[in-house]
C-alpha cells in the first residue's frame, strides 16, 4: 500500500544520523514499521521522549507527513552534563500512500513513545462479487 519513491532513503537516514540533530529546515527521519492488519494499513512511529503536543500530522492528497520535535529537557543551572546521546531536534517522515487507502478516516494513536496510524482500505479497493444479468432471450427487430 505504500509506494517507495526512493531506492537512497536509508542511506540518507543514517547520514542524517551522523550528521546531528535535525532542524525545521531539514529535520532527521525517524524509524517507522507498516503492515497491512486486516482491513486497515497500519503504521507505526517510534517517537521515544516526544510529547504528544510536539507531534504534527498531515494528509495532502496521498502524501503523509509526520513531523515531531524532541525538545531538551529543562535542568537545573547547576547540572552539568556527562553524556548525552539521545538525539534532539526535529523528525519527519513523509511517506506516498496509495490511492487504495482511505485517507479521510485515518486514526491516530501515541502510547508509550510509539505513533501509531491506522489507515482504512477504501472501500472501492476491496474485493466485491460482481453478479451476471440473465438477458430474457432473442429479440425480434420489426421494421
Amino acid at each position: 500500500m505504500l509506494m517507495r519513491t526512493d531506492p537512497f532513503r536509508e542511506l540518507d537516514r543514517l547520514a542524517q544520523q551522523l550528521m546531528g540533530p535535525g532542524t525545521w529546515s531539514k529535520p532527521s527521519a525517524m524509524p517507522m514499521d507498516a503492515y497491512r492488519e486486516g482491513d486497515e494499513y497500519v503504521v507505526a512511529f517510534d517517537l521515544p521522549g516526544v510529547s504528544a503536543d510536539a507531534i504534527d500530522i498531515d494528509v495532502e492528497r496521498n502524501m503523509l507527513t509526520v513531523k515531531a520535535e524532541r525538545r531538551p529537557a529543562t535542568k537545573a543551572d547547576d547540572v552539568q552534563m556527562e553524556l548525552s546521546e539521545r538525539p534532539l531536534g526535529v523528525f519527519s517522515r513523509q511517506i506516498v500512500l496509495a490511492d487504495s487507502l482511505d485517507t479521510e478516516h485515518i486514526k491516530a494513536d501515541y502510547d508509550a513513545g510509539v505513533l501509531t496510524l491506522r489507515i482504512p482500505i477504501a472501500e472501492r479497493a476491496k474485493p466485491r462479487k460482481i453478479s451476471i444479468g440473465v438477458g430474457t432471450g432473442p429479440k425480434q427487430i420489426s421494421g
